[in-house]
């Protein structure tokens, strides 16, 4: 196996190994990886970009230093969130940050260790999947700042949890503990190994999948969640056919007949 590449980012690492996993590092460990405004531009430019790139199969994020991300780092508000303008342009970096994980063409991992909260929660929600581990505590303190959420953080809490728990996360500003998460829907899969070694498991498997079949899962399941199927049908005939028309659909009824495992390269 190739030695992997570290790309380097406002505290941001991005590291690719050669089968195709790219693990994301929010790498700012004093702040316990506290979002600067600087940080919510670079992830949205990182994503932007891995979502164009064939070669990229599962994409990673977690958070250095024993946690996920502790929500925006507050400490730069009175330089770069300032006034009614200032806090548009803000939100807008964490907006985009956000809608690029989303839509993200290939399946994304969240592996949530220590601290998942406030805009950390957010950067969790929207990926596909959420591992967990002991440490694990997230939550939404807006109560606690007199901050209302926006329509797409709130849709992405909502879909994870259902409305009466998603009204308790935002009413009551509380930290939930992994078992909490994991009852409500904030986290999927629990790794008593650590929520990143989970992670690199979980994506390891969905590395060998069919990724022309992934990502046309990802687009029927949005649309429906999102009640667009109608809007995005020719969206959504287009995965089909290049799905039944690549190369892996052939290769995948080869390898049933010779009863071996089929390798997929998204072609």
């Amino acid at each position: 196996m190739d030695a992997p590449r570290m790309d380097g980012h406002d505290h941001i690492l991005v590291e690719h190994d050669a089968t195709g996993i790219v693990t994301v590092t929010l790498n700012n460990p004093a702040t316990r990886n506290a979002m600067s405004f600087a940080m919510w531009q670079g992830l949205g430019e990182i994503y932007t970009s891995l979502g164009k790139r064939s070669d990229v199969r599962v994409v990673i994020l977690t958070g250095a230093g024993g946690n996920f991300c502790a929500g925006a780092d507050i400490s730069e508000f009175s330089k770069v969130r300032n006034s009614e303008a200032s806090a548009k342009i803000y939100n807008d970096a964490g907006a985009f940050a956000t809608q690029a994980i989303i839509d993200l063409p290939q399946p994304t991992i969240a592996a949530v260790n220590g601290y998942g909260v406030g805009g950390g929660c957010g950067l969790a929600l929207a990926c596909d999947l959420r591992v967990g581990e002991a440490s694990t505590q997230m939550g939404i303190p807006a109560a606690r700042l007199s901050i209302v959420y926006s329509p797409l953080d709130c849709d992405l809490l909502l879909r994870a949890v259902g409305l009466a728990n998603a009204k308790l996360v935002l009413y009551s500003g509380r930290y939930f503990k992994l078992a909490e998460c994991q009852a409500m829907g904030m986290v999927d899969i629990v790794s008593p190994d650590g929520a990143l070694v989970g992670a690199k498991a979980l994506a390891a498997e969905l590395a060998t999948r069919a990724p022309l079949s992934q990502r046309g899962a990802k687009v029927v399941l949005e649309a429906l969640a999102r009640g667009e199927t109608g809007k995005r049908a020719d969206e959504i005939d287009a995965a089909q056919a290049a799905a039944v028309n690549s190369q892996d659909y052939h290769e995948a009824a080869k390898a049933f007949l010779e009863k071996r495992t089929p390798v997929f390269t998204g072609h």
